[in-house]
């Protein structure tokens, strides 16, 4: 099974790396879009993290996932 996920990647207050995952992101998603949400979420302060609130964007990212069960759950 095929699975993807927008990684929103940010630095927190302790100058860590915290990501956001959006599972099955639109298709047709532009740089200029994730850029705004991203922004938005920094200035109106939407998410924190174990290092504190997020301070500034590190970038974005699909992921792509192939997954092959052999035995099914």
């Amino acid at each position: 099974m095929l699975t993807k996920r927008l990684e929103l990647i940010f630095q927190n207050l302790a100058g860590r790396r915290t990501t956001l995952a959006v599972q099955d992101p639109r298709e047709n998603l532009t740089e200029t879009e994730v850029r705004t949400v991203m922004q938005l979420i920094l200035d109106r302060n939407i998410f924190t993290s174990p290092g504190g609130d997020l301070s500034a964007i590190i970038g974005a990212r699909i992921v792509t996932r192939d997954v092959t069960d052999i035995i099914a759950a």
